[in-house]
């Protein structure tokens, strides 16, 4: 998807009402996703088409757990944890999309094409962009953004596979 396409969807959703939009608040993403505190990293879905693509935001303030260590002079995100709000969102797009794994969990199968392409620190807000690139049965692969203030902080090919819990 073109940076056009991505800014006019963007405008778009801030104009329209939350009816219809596909926005999902945080009781819903429970609802969905196995995470909790403190690794629950998605706050809202602003919007979800199933099989297509979902927008997702996270707040990054300075009560983050992993700030205490990462770094307490310049605290800064984890790459690996702005990879895995990205796969939280694209978990999100996956149950959406397949309700039959709901009782599923998602794993990752695969990181490709991972890169960093700027700092996030407290305060920011990621928008995270995810785009269903191939879903069949229990597998799924997506393309992956985060993005600060429209500016590009992270991109990676992203693959999931699902399994039912043991037990």
């Amino acid at each position: 998807m073109s940076d056009k396409e991505k800014n006019d969807r963007a405008q778009e959703d801030e104009t329209a009402d939350s009816s219809g939009t596909g926005r999902h608040e945080i009781g819903d993403i429970k609802g969905l996703l196995p995470h909790r505190y403190p690794f629950l990293l998605i706050d809202r879905i602003e919007k979800c088409q199933p099989e297509e693509f979902v927008r997702a935001r996270k707040n990054v303030t300075i009560n983050e757990e992993f700030f205490q260590g990462h770094f307490p002079q310049q605290p800064v995100m984890p790459g690996v944890l702005i990879v895995e709000s990205m796969a939280q969102a694209g978990g999100f797009l996956l149950y959406q999309s397949a309700p039959e794994e709901s009782d599923s969990i998602a794993y990752f199968a695969g990181i490709n094409s991972a890169k960093f392409r700027r700092q996030v620190v407290p305060g920011d807000t990621l928008i995270l962009e995810v785009e269903m690139l191939r879903l069949r049965s229990s597998l799924g692969k997506v393309a992956a953004e985060a993005r600060v203030e429209g500016e590009l902080a992270a991109e990676a090919e992203l693959t999931f596979a699902t399994r039912r819990p043991q037990g």
